[in-house]
């Protein structure tokens, strides 16, 4: 599977990384710990949702083409366990 294929998500990336720069500014500015911890929240949750689009774009369409073809099925299952296990 080519990177471009999750190029729809460069925004939500973008929006990702000036949340970070709002905490590291936060933190320089040195605001209430609970609002920081407010926006690390919303950042982690972001992080989350657009793993979770890559993760189910590799099942539906990385795994599903090496099932069909009965190509590196086993090295697919093998990736997939190592990345949730990291969760």
């Amino acid at each position: 599977m080519k990177s471009s294929c999750h190029r729809p998500l460069i925004p939500n990336l973008n929006r990702i990384s000036g949340q970070i720069k709002g905490v590291a500014k936060m933190v320089d500015e040195g605001q209430y710990c609970i609002d920081i911890l407010d926006q690390l929240r919303a950042a982690k949750s972001a992080i989350t949702t657009v793993e979770n689009k890559i993760l189910e774009k590799h099942i539906q369409e990385c795994v599903s083409i090496s099932l069909k073809s009965q190509q590196d099925v086993d090295t697919k299952i093998q990736e997939l366990m190592r990345i949730l296990k990291r969760k």
